[in-house]
């Protein structure tokens, strides 16, 4: 028994933020149950995006970072992994990747 177990006479610590559903029925059989979670992935799924970044006028690109598009917000990491932001929309993501007037950013949907 570990000491979460322990400290808390035998239930499992995380169990005690969480409602008992002991006694509830299931919403439907398995199969149906599968098809329902996979509706709710489908229907809450975050946007990717990427933000590109573009030398000069047509010089050269690349991709500088991936995103996420959530409803309220969205999460950015850079390609090489050292940046990771939260950011209110997809648009505000573009202003970390901007370098003075020679790489503009450039927000892009695959």
């Amino acid at each position: 028994m570990d000491n979460l177990t322990r400290w808390t006479s035998g239930t499992p610590a995380l169990d005690l933020l969480v409602p008992d559903p002991t006694g509830l029925p299931p919403l439907c059989d398995r199969e149906e149950f599968s098809v329902l979670l996979k509706e709710l992935v489908a229907d809450t799924a975050p946007r990717l995006f990427a933000v590109a970044q573009e030398y000069g006028d047509r010089v050269d690109g690349r991709v500088a970072a991936w995103g996420m598009a959530f409803e309220d917000h969205a999460e950015v990491i850079s390609v090489d992994g050292h940046r990771r932001h939260r950011v209110p929309s997809p648009e505000r993501a573009l202003r970390t990747y901007r370098f003075g007037t020679r790489i503009v950013p450039h927000l892009m949907w695959p």
